[in-house]
């Protein structure tokens, strides 16, 4: 018998690589001959085999199927190339054939279209006929529950393509896949002509001569920073963009989520800002209330002005060059406190004081003194300014110049409050967007794959390949429910409205029946709990249960069995220990561990440790890691019995 056409498949979802194994044997397509998982496999498998056609995935760590692309030809001309992914840019599906690829296809809810693709390319085949009926497809249709999936995908695609800040997807080299409507009118470029190429060669084209924007990026490829932000110019604008790089369950950077602002209008109102702060010191100088004059470094007068003639009586032929301690009193004089003056300004800065001063005819006058140190461009002290206003008749006005001061300085730091808290928002949200966008993919196309082909090849799958397929679809739901629960709970925590319902509670009794289910969950992970009968805290029950299901997912995740959970009494708290057998947290991630979004490299939505530490705050207690103990430790309130 003729040997079967060659198929190679190369994806960084093993389980999205076993779905489309599966879709081709039970086409019957062709023999599946190798299997990768990144660009730089697919190279060394169409060298290896030189297949009829290789099915590569676009968005891969280390090398992306673009990148890889062009060295797949090299190796093995006469294979075709499908690429596929589940970024959809029509964009990007006309690069990916200008480097050579046959077709391109969405991967992201169906697979009809992908197997139809390999049918279309390989000699010989037909059109396969349509599958047999499943029985009690008209209580359940797959069809539906994929159509429900690809909407809520496709609305969430619609918050990205309809954000008023510029964002963009890269692969780790930097390549765009996927931009929307808000980046392109930031570049002044169309979409599609910017998907597939390399992000700092469009904006250098633009004026980044300097490279800042290659090298933020090249540290958020490496994985270095989880956000990294830059300022840049493009084409006579202040950009200022953020890269944040997506991890997989290892933590790998997959690929990086991108934000650009345009800042221009911002950089503007600062330089407008600083003008009319010239302007002002210029006015305040020119004002005769003022005596506004320059000392040298040793406080002899080095300039004087009609202000300070008027206030002070001395012209400048006869007053410059002197020391300036001739307006002290002469006991002030005598004491050293001029100089002490200087020395004070020069240390911090600035010299602020009220007393008595002399006029040239040896009257006295009740002064509010100001003394500047003046620096030069490259540091070096060259003087001092030293400002004087007679407050005798004055004072009122002073009083409200004092006020007006105040008043500004509060503002100054209220915005400044702001913008930092602005900024922090736009880092959450960047984050949060990446976190979630890469957790939703991979469950949402398992779930609808699986469906569609459980829904269509059911009497053609043995036992072991449906239940391989449950246990993925099992697997992807938990997955998603994690993921809904978490963002519920963390959003209800930021806005103040947990809802708690606070009882006295017998810890062993209530932590039972949440074992025994983790115990069912987490197959193999060793539980045990040793709580005393009659231990009791104030606690609200499903909350305390949710915080010690997030630690035990977190042990199962990062440690090693067996998992003990264990209630000590410590005065009036109760401390519930969740320690297991692994090496403990590593000490650089300790003090950011409960900090949203911080991952120990194993996927997830960085949230379990947050949420665990918040409820037990809002319950009157605290979550905390213990690296004595090598234990996270929970306290709450104890209570007596009922």
């Amino acid at each position: 018998m003729p040997s079967l056409p060659t198929i190679v498949l190369v994806d960084d979802a093993a389980e999205v690589r076993s779905l489309v194994r599966l879709q081709l044997r039970l086409a019957g397509l062709g023999e599946v001959v190798g299997e990768g998982a990144d660009g730089r496999d697919a190279v060394v498998l169409a060298a290896q085999w030189s297949p009829d056609v290789m099915l590569l995935d676009v968005s891969m760590p280390d090398l992306d199927g673009l990148g890889a692309l062009p060295q797949v030809l090299e190796a093995s001309p006469r294979t075709r190339v499908v690429m596929y992914s589940g970024f959809t840019d029509p964009a990007l599906a006309e690069e990916a054939v200008r480097r050579g690829a046959v077709s391109f296809v969405q991967k992201s809810t169906d697979l009809d279209a992908l197997v139809g693709e390999v049918r279309r390319l390989l000699p010989g085949e037909q059109p396969a006929a349509a599958p047999d009926a499943v029985p009690g497809a008209e209580d359940h249709d797959p069809r539906a529950a994929a159509r429900e999936l690809e909407q809520h995908v496709e609305r969430f695609a619609g918050v990205f393509d309809d954000a008023a800040i510029g964002m963009a997807t890269l692969t780790l080299q930097g390549r765009l896949v996927r931009a929307n409507s808000a980046l392109a009118r930031v570049l002044g470029r169309e979409s599609a002509d910017v998907v597939g190429n390399h992000y700092p060669e469009v904006v250098r084209s633009g004026g980044d001569a300097d490279g800042r924007l290659t090298a933020a990026l090249e540290r958020a490829t490496r994985g270095d920073d989880d956000v990294v932000e830059v300022e840049h110019r493009y084409r006579g604008s202040h950009l200022r963009t953020t890269f944040s790089p997506v991890r997989d369950q290892r933590g790998r950077p997959l690929y990086v989520f991108a934000q650009c602002q345009d800042v221009t209008r911002q950089r503007q109102a600062e330089d407008q800002l600083r003008q009319a702060e010239r302007r002002f010191r210029l006015l305040v100088e020119a004002v005769e209330d003022y005596a506004i004059f320059m000392l040298d470094p040793t406080g002899h007068i080095a300039s004087w002005n009609s202000g300070a003639q008027r206030s002070k009586g001395w012209t400048a032929e006869e007053i410059v060059g002197q020391h300036f301690r001739v307006f002290y009193p002469v006991e002030v004089a005598r004491s050293g406190h001029p100089e002490h003056e200087l020395m004070l300004a020069l240390r911090d800065g600035s010299y602020h004081e009220e007393g008595w001063r002399v006029r040239r005819d040896g009257s006295r006058f009740w002064a509010h003194v100001t003394i500047t140190a003046v620096h030069d461009e490259e540091g070096h002290h060259i003087g001092f300014a030293k400002v004087t206003r007679d407050n005798s008749e004055r004072h009122r006005l002073l009083e409200e110049q004092e006020r007006y001061a105040r008043a500004l300085a509060e503002a100054n730091e209220r915005l400044e409050r702001a913008n930092h808290q602005l900024a922090a928002a736009a880092e959450d949200q960047a984050q949060f967007l990446a976190v979630t966008a890469h957790e939703l993919r991979t469950p949402v196309s398992v779930l609808s794959m699986s469906g569609r082909t459980l829904g269509e090849h059911w009497r053609e799958l043995d036992e072991s390949e449906r239940d391989e397929i449950l246990e993925g679809m099992e697997t992807s739901s938990a997955r998603l429910q994690r993921l809904l629960g978490d963002l519920l709970t963390t959003s209800r925590i930021q806005a103040s409205t947990l809802d708690l319902r606070l009882e006295d509670v017998e810890l062993a009794a209530a932590l039972a029946p949440t074992v025994d289910e983790l115990r069912r969950v987490h197959v193999g992970a060793e539980l045990r709990l040793e709580v005393e009968a009659g231990t009791r805290v104030r606690a609200d029950p499903g909350r305390l249960a949710q915080v010690i299901e997030n630690l035990v997912a977190n042990a199962v995740k990062h440690g090693a069995p067996p998992i003990t959970i264990r209630a000590l009494a410590v005065e009036h708290s109760v401390e519930i220990e969740v320690r297991d057998a692994g090496e403990g947290v590593p000490v650089e991630l300790l003090p950011r561990l409960f900090e949203r979004f911080t991952s120990r490299g194993a996927g997830g939505t960085g949230l379990g440790l947050h949420i665990v530490r918040e409820l037990s705050r809002a319950q009157g207690g605290d979550a905390w890691y213990d690296p004595v103990r090598t234990a996270f430790v929970v306290r709450l309130p104890a209570s007596g019995p009922p």
